[in-house]
């Protein structure tokens, strides 16, 4: 393998040296033609059956296309697909695919050189989602709602190549962000020869039809991508896409090198800063320091996440001290008093920089186009209305509540601010420190009464968050993680999902997030902002709520 070093962020002669094949597609390479990113967490797998985090996602999104993509606005837009049509019933989805999309040039193709993609290929790739053998996570998006046989298994009319360019879904039921769930690096298009020939190591031998192609990978160390010189797309002015020559992505782990790294200008973006660094180039209101003004593009855009507390509402499984917890967060009044108590813009401006906007409406997050804070009021910060709603529920000095937050050690201090908002309203909170993997465990399988969790978005639409509190969506299975059940929510749920005109479905989904905050199965702590730091040669890379990483525009002067 090429022998990258940890430290090598910057282009050493051995880089450009490999680099230097994309001479034969474009102007010599140099370092103003190659972006470099970090990846600090573990990336497994680029093939796009896998791509369920972030890591993943972003490097498959360089190799490879779906039928539809995001625009600027989170709408569903043509990409492989040149036009599509949706029955007036809205059950049968029918796509026109472009002539001139090609695979990636690979030996497994015919000379070597990319074949067209094919109807058929997206038939097999959306089969390949849903099959045993293929382990994939992402069957999800179309288990429940594609045709199915009897035993609840996709039918084999569910996806139909009508011809080479003609493709057509066929669903169970109107389900309004379909659209949105097609595009998901799940859905993006893989040839079947590939896959075949390379099986498992398909993950670290993709081949796409995205604006790179992959060159190398170096686990743990580097990888490389060159400009692939087939790719369909152009810009507005009929010049060929992408005008990058190569894409490098670096693995630094430690956040701290990271940032030095990027402020070295041997990174061209970085996403996300953790609190030493953000405490170090911004003040607590958000705003750049001024040692750092003109030093770099500082971006912050609402991010379709939302962090929140949950509050179990089935006593089934809970034990202990959990089980002592949940009896008294069953009672509403209880759950509404902890809302109260918490003094949101405080914590955000003390912990986060003010990245971040306070959860002060519902669980949808502000990031989507039917949130709507006058709409759907949530809670503000009054303690007086905590206490009197506690001592309503039979607290007091005399009898004071004792409860138990499960977390992880990374919002350790988080909850420690938490306990001291709400023992200043009388009530007592310990908090239950887990790894990540027992935090999660004890939630999905409801043996934790009270814990702190997030939902980031898997695709634009709030049906996504609103199906956490589905009664059918409970955990394990689904990602209903409190059990909160009610009728009337499930009518509207069920009314929403097949309601095509958009304002009514809107209304519908804030007349459900309305009915949670009356009942407040969670505690909606803060709608997450994505912060992304850029140099300033740096041009064409726009962020949007889903935090996704698209470089077949970017430019480096």
């Amino acid at each position: 393998m090429f022998p990258f070093s940890r430290r090598a962020v910057g282009f050493a002669p051995l880089l450009l040296s490999l680099l230097s094949s994309c001479a034969e597609q474009a102007p010599p390479t140099d370092a103003r033609r190659v972006f470099r990113y970090n990846q600090p967490e573990s990336l497994t797998s680029l093939d796009p059956a896998f791509a369920r985090n972030q890591a993943n996602t972003w490097a498959v999104t360089q190799l490879y296309n779906g039928l539809v993509a995001l625009d600027d606005s989170l709408r569903p837009s043509p990409s492989v697909a040149r036009r599509y049509e949706i029955s007036p019933d809205g059950k049968t989805y029918t796509f026109w695919l472009r002539p001139e999309v090609r695979f990636h040039d690979d030996a497994v193709f015919a000379g070597g050189k990319g074949r067209r993609v094919l109807a058929q290929d997206f038939v097999y790739s959306f089969k390949r989602l849903l099959d045993g053998p293929t382990a994939s996570p992402g069957g999800w998006i179309f288990r429940g709602k594609v045709l199915e046989t009897s035993p609840g298994e996709p039918s084999d009319t569910a996806f139909v190549a009508v011809n080479d360019s003609t493709l057509r879904i066929h669903l169970r039921e109107p389900f309004i962000p379909f659209l949105g769930i097609l595009t998901m690096p799940y859905a993006y298009v893989v040839p079947r020869e590939a896959v075949q020939k390379y099986g498992k190591d398909f993950r670290e031998h993709p081949v796409g039809t995205g604006p790179f192609v992959f060159k190398q990978w170096d686990e743990g160390n580097a990888i490389i991508y060159h400009r692939n010189p087939n790719y369909w797309k152009k810009d507005a002015q009929g010049q060929p896409l992408p005008y990058l020559d190569a894409v490098q992505i670096s693995f630094i782990q430690d956040r701290k090198t990271e940032f030095l790294t990027f402020m070295q200008g041997k990174l061209d973006f970085l996403s996300g800063i953790r609190s030493g660094s953000r405490d170090l180039i911004m003040y607590p209101d958000g705003t750049v320091r001024e040692d750092f003004q003109g030093k770099f593009q500082l971006q912050k855009v609402p991010y379709l996440n939302t962090e929140y507390l949950g509050m179990q509402q089935d006593p089934a499984n809970l034990r202990g001290d959990n089980a002592e917890t949940g009896r008294a967060l069953r009672d509403k009044r209880v759950r509404q008093a902890l809302n109260y108590a918490l003094n949101k813009p405080e914590f955000l401006a003390y912990f986060l920089n003010n990245v971040g906007k306070p959860g002060n409406s519902g669980f949808v997050p502000a990031s989507l186009p039917s949130f709507s804070a006058a709409l759907v009021p949530g809670y503000t910060y009054q303690p007086e209305k905590a206490r009197a709603l506690l001592k309503a529920a039979g607290y007091g000095p005399g009898k004071p509540l004792k409860l138990r937050l499960s977390t992880v050690a990374e919002t350790k201090e988080y909850c420690e601010y938490y306990q001291k908002k709400w023992a200043e309203v009388g009530v007592q909170v310990e908090i239950d420190v887990n790894q990540g993997a027992a935090h999660g465990e004890l939630i999905d399988n409801g043996r934790a009464a009270f814990f702190t969790r997030s939902w980031l978005g898997d695709y634009p639409d709030a049906e996504n968050y609103l199906a956490l509190f589905y009664s059918k969506n409970f955990a394990p299975a689904g990602p209903n993680k409190t059990h909160f059940k009610s009728s009337a929510y499930d009518r509207l749920y069920e009314q929403a999902k097949l309601e095509q005109n958009t304002e009514k479905r809107y209304e519908l989904y804030r007349q459900m997030d309305r009915l949670i905050v009356e009942e407040c199965p969670v505690v909606a702590v803060y709608y997450d902002e994505v912060v992304r730091l850029t140099q300033n040669n740096v041009r064409g890379l726009t962020p949007n709520p889903m935090n996704q990483l698209v470089l077949e525009r970017v430019r480096k002067h």
